[in-house]
């Protein structure tokens, strides 16, 4: 069987996820042809791993004419890259998915899939349950109803330093703090590149402007706690995942690209 061709933009500790798993012989159904990323020598060295072409821009990328491009870099590149790797031919598999609360780019992104016969995979990132979640808000839907949905997110105080939420006292507050507590469009206006989750968990429920969304700062707390609950008349579903690093992203994406070739699809 012909291998699947496969770019990755994002050459950072993510990109070397998928790099190592196809090295491991877990993809081995996919040939790396060419990665993209900002650090030209992490690109470098991600590529001579990976036994391909660095290449130094997105016209570059797709020249080695790529069936699925993986991204895993930052909500502005998907912004930059989206459209044209569509309508190149190249399936998309997208990680930053806090680009996708643009509407107008949303829009854009399915028209140009749709005209090119091409597709955007979102993976699951540091969160899942996507598929429960969509069926419960489809049936509402159905029903005329609004799925009632709402995301907890729990953070160390450290990890919210740099952001707009960060006040000293967090890093000595004995008790859990509420920082945030709005909607996911809300929270975008505030952390527009740090939203990932929670645009992926108004997606697949009740959209940016209806989803309940609340973070809270947990002392002495490593990582990240992610707790989605969708309810409908008689349902109700929850999605809880607690990460410590980041690797669960990078996974996420390896089990979506072996997922896209299985003969039996989850």
């Amino acid at each position: 069987m012909e291998k699947k061709r496969l770019g990755i933009v994002g050459c950072g500790h993510l990109g070397n996820i998928v790099t190592d798993a196809i090295c491991q012989g877990l993809l081995p159904e996919y040939e790396l042809v060419g990665v993209l990323g900002r650090d030209e020598e992490h690109a470098r060295l991600m590529a001579e791993k990976g036994g391909c072409q660095v290449c130094h821009s997105l016209e570059e990328l797709l020249d080695t004419k790529p069936d699925y491009v993986a991204e895993m870099a930052s909500v502005q590149m998907v912004k930059n890259m989206a459209e044209m790797v569509l309508s190149h031919g190249a399936n998309l598999v997208v990680l930053s998915i806090g680009a996708f609360a643009d509407k107008e780019f949303y829009e854009k992104v399915q028209k140009t899939a749709r005209s090119h016969k091409t597709r955007v995979h979102i993976a699951s990132g540091a969160v899942g349950g996507f598929d429960v979640l969509r069926t419960i808000s489809l049936m509402e839907s159905v029903n005329g109803r609004l799925v009632r949905a709402k995301m907890v997110t729990e953070k160390g105080p450290g990890s919210l330093k740099h952001s707009p939420l960060f006040r000293e006292s967090l890093m000595t507050d004995e008790e859990l703090a509420e920082v945030f507590s709005g909607s996911t469009k809300d929270a975008i206006a505030i952390l527009p590149t740090h939203v990932n989750v929670s645009v992926a968990a108004s997606l697949a429920t009740s959209g940016t402007e209806h989803l309940d969304f609340h973070i809270f700062s947990v002392p002495n707390m490593t990582g990240d706690d992610h707790k989605i609950t969708a309810e409908g008349d008689g349902l109700k579903a929850t999605v809880d995942v607690y990460s410590r690093v980041s690797d669960i992203a990078g996974w996420s994406v390896v089990a979506l690209l072996q997922n896209l070739v299985s003969p039996i699809m989850f």
